[in-house]
């Protein structure tokens, strides 16, 4: 059944479009923060895996609440991983060693990305899309992602 919400079918394909891409940034991103998680080796170890655990937890509920939005204005989430590589904007690429400098250069990296291509469609989505809607749901993602960025900035001082 069509989504009757005040915006037309040609602009929620279009912020659908956008937002399917946002959710293969995260999950990438997710799986990135995974491997972290588990592969981080050094005298640190046990304060960032942690840290990484928590990092990956937020981002878990992130990628639902995406695919809940795009759903939401009327379309299905994508969901392999297929159709993930093919849209995100990051590379799955993963330090050559284990270390948490390594790890957290690589993943500040990509939320940075993230926060790039967030405010780019913040007023993309209010004004071309007339969807005021997604436009304040990823300015709040990309307060949460300016946030953990700043978490793993943090770890480099």
């Amino acid at each position: 059944m069509e989504a009757k919400i005040g915006i037309s079918q040609e602009n929620q394909a279009g912020v659908a479009l956008e937002l399917s891409k946002l959710l293969a940034d995260e999950f990438v991103l997710y799986t990135k923060t995974r491997n972290a998680h588990w592969n981080v080796e050094g005298p640190d170890f046990y304060s960032i895996h942690k840290f990484f655990e928590s990092q990956y937890e937020q981002l878990d509920e992130i990628m639902d609440d995406v695919a809940e939005r795009i759903r939401a204005i009327g379309h299905y989430a994508p969901a392999t991983l297929k159709t993930y590589l093919a849209l995100t904007h990051l590379s799955e690429e993963a330090p050559t060693s284990n270390n948490s400098t390594g790890y957290i250069k690589e993943l500040l990296a990509d939320h940075q990305t993230v926060i790039i291509h967030l405010r780019e469609n913040i007023n993309r989505f209010a004004n071309e899309y007339n969807d005021l809607g997604s436009s304040d749901f990823i300015t709040g993602l990309m307060e949460t992602h300016e946030k953990m960025a700043w978490m793993l900035r943090a770890h480099l001082k």
